[in-house]
């Protein structure tokens, strides 16, 4: 992995580590949601929210629609697929679950 791809994949995992970022991935696994309808889901400020959303964003995590005043957000499932995926296949290789999982072993 050269260096370009090593900083993306370390931005994903920098956005993954506040669990606000990780519960508004969850929220945008069923479909899009404006701005407003994500910071109406969490107790904190809407500005703070935005900082959220711009970071999950530039990790590339999440896109970002304008219709009028509106911001539409949507999950980016296979950069997160992609990276995540990488990490578990080299830190735990499918064989050794499925080999842990047969033996009654989790």
């Amino acid at each position: 992995m050269d260096s370009v791809e090593a900083d993306r994949e370390a931005s994903v995992f920098r956005a993954l580590a506040d669990s606000t970022r990780r519960q508004i991935l969850e929220d945008l696994r069923s479909g899009e949601l404006t701005a407003g309808e994500i910071a109406g889901r969490f107790p904190i400020s809407g500005p703070s929210i935005s900082r959220h959303l711009g970071v999950l964003k530039s990790a590339g995590l999440v896109r970002e629609r304008r219709e009028a005043n509106r911001i539409f957000y949507s999950l980016v499932a296979e950069r997160l697929a992609l990276h995540v995926g990488r990490f578990l296949g080299a830190v735990c290789p499918d064989q050794v679950v499925v080999r842990n999982h047969r033996r009654g072993r989790s």
